[in-house]
């Protein structure tokens, strides 16, 4: 070999990383590179200039994304490059830029990148994984950028909090029926075409359609769902759907979320789901005491008469029928007088019968045995409803009716739930209160690690039923209370009507809760029949 031949140079692979963070987003077109992602680029070629034996091979650049730990595209392919061989040394304007999020450094920068033979440099921090002693002011970095996130995650927290509190809207995107105000984007206001249809779902539920006979109905009159209906707006929503846009319906699931949802009456339930931290972004679901609600942040859809007996109407219904969807005028409000067993509907070639429930499927538990047809009960009701009308048709006793509603039944079943509601909370605060103990008996000695593991955990299923019990009775003082609300406007219900020549769900969800027969007398062939009515 000639003296004069040099020998050959090693050649180092350079792939730079650049991230736009939320503090420098200054684009004028989404198409566009920011200004922080030209400045970063420049500042990363002017290193590699410097360095002959340095050549870039890759860019790899994520704009509009978190270093927060989030998926970021470029970077899992600059991971994956680096794996594969293709880079061996990775240069950024800051450790930050590359990840906020400690775990990431750690196992990126001190633990995969030394395994691949990967060098990392951030310039801005003199971050290299070549330079001894250089570890622990990186880690420390780390700590603080994590420490970073952690109070910005926190302050945003707080910052919706408050928005939500003051009975501000913070989603991004209104719910069917309403839209975003031009002018405040924490305000709702009504939209005039979706309103229409929400208030026809509700008016149809109440007439006895069911979930899935109105989502045929609007299917069938071409009503757009609400997802199709804001993409024709021109609204972009992340839909996964197997679907074209396009074949997007209303679904059941659909109409019951628009049945059971307060914004229509004017009130704001937000803070329902949160994520499990800033680092990890699975959402889960909170329980009804933490979501915040407000009352009268926007204007009605629907009035809250019509509400509460759609609300009613939902925990009392059975089944539609699967042929036509509609709930028969008598769901959910005939009972077995005999065994509170519910009166189910059968066919014949003839007629419509109710008969007990309790009598099916080969069981013979019930002395009830005798089907009652339903048109005969529809005659009863109907004579039975007329007759309260004409008593109550009165100025002077409608007065007095109302009056009495103020403490009516229901107000009791509230207040004894209430006490109910405050043992279960007394039994949680002992818990909690024995629970402390138990911790400082273990940091004294008295107790075993052992001996606490199994103590506590006892202790914590007991307190996984007590929260499940105060969760069953407030729903239980909501349904009450919807029908308390139900129950104080007979004044107006019996203004309306004079006589009734036919009935409808509407009339029966209006004057009837429950509805109870009892077995026939074959002597006479009469039988019991009990109604319970909604105002007395």
């Amino acid at each position: 070999m000639n003296e004069m031949e040099s020998v050959k140079k090693k050649v180092y692979r350079v792939g730079i990383y650049l991230r736009l963070s939320d503090e420098d987003r200054d684009k004028q077109n989404k198409l566009d590179d920011s200004e922080s992602i030209k400045n970063q680029r420049h500042l990363l070629m002017m290193e590699i200039d410097k360095h002959d034996d340095f050549i870039l091979v890759d860019e790899y650049s994520d704009e509009d994304l978190s270093g927060a730990g989030t998926y970021r595209p470029e970077f899992e392919r600059l991971i994956k490059d680096c794996e594969d061989g293709k880079i061996d040394i990775v240069i950024c304007k800051s450790q930050s830029r590359f990840s906020r999020d400690m775990e990431v450094i750690e196992k990126y920068i001190h633990n995969k990148f030394i395994e691949w033979g990967v060098r990392f440099i951030g310039l801005a921090d003199n971050a290299d994984t070549n330079v001894a002693g250089n570890k622990k002011s990186r880690q420390i970095n780390g700590l603080v950028n994590e420490w970073f996130l952690e109070d910005t995650s926190n302050n945003i927290r707080s910052a919706f909090n408050a928005k939500m509190r003051k009975g501000e809207f913070i989603s991004p995107f209104a719910a069917f029926g309403y839209e975003v105000d031009k002018e405040d984007n924490n305000k709702l206001v009504v939209d005039p075409v979706a309103s229409e249809v929400v208030k026809e779902i509700f008016e149809l539920y109440l007439k006895g359609l069911g979930f899935t006979g109105i989502a045929k109905y609007l299917n069938n009159k071409k009503i757009p769902c609400p997802s199709l209906y804001k993409y024709q707006k021109g609204i972009k929503l992340n839909v996964i759907s197997n679907r074209p846009r396009e074949q997007i319906k209303w679904t059941t699931n659909a109409i019951k979320t628009i049945l059971s949802n307060e914004l229509y009456i004017g009130n704001l339930v937000q803070g329902k789901r949160t994520t499990v931290s800033y680092k990890n972004h699975k959402i889960k679901n909170k329980d009804k005491n933490e979501w915040i609600r407000i009352e009268n942040t926007h204007e009605a859809i629907i009035d809250k008469e019509t509400f509460n007996k759609t609300q009613i109407a939902m925990q009392e219904r059975t089944k539609p029928s699967t042929k036509t969807g509609t709930i028969h005028n008598f769901s959910g409000k005939v009972f077995c007088l005999e065994c509170n067993h519910y009166m189910r509907k059968k066919n014949s070639s003839k007629h419509e019968y109710l008969v007990c429930s309790n009598n099916r499927d080969g069981y013979d538990d019930c002395i009830n045995k005798d089907s009652i047809r339903y048109d005969l009960l529809e005659n009863i009701i109907l004579e039975a409803i007329n007759s309260k009308i004409k008593k109550y048709y009165d100025e002077v006793k409608l007065d007095n009716l109302v009056q009495t509603k103020k403490n009516n039944r229901f107000e009791s079943k509230i207040n004894a739930l209430e006490k109910r509601k405050n043992d279960v909370n007394k039994k949680i605060a002992q818990t909690r209160k024995y629970l402390q103990s138990l911790y400082e008996d273990k940091v004294n000695g008295v107790i075993t690690n052992e001996q606490f593991k199994d103590l506590i955990g006892d202790y914590n299923k007991n307190e996984d039923i007590y929260t499940n019990q105060i969760k069953e009775i407030d729903e239980e003082i909501n349904y009450y209370k919807a029908k308390q609300d139900s129950s104080l406007n007979y004044k107006e219900i019996f203004s309306k009507y004079e006589t009734l020549e036919s009935l409808n769900r509407v009339i029966i969800d209006e004057f009837v809760d429950k509805i109870f027969i009892g077995k026939l007398d074959k002597e006479n062939n009469k039988r019991d029949i009990q109604i319970k009515w909604n105002f007395e």
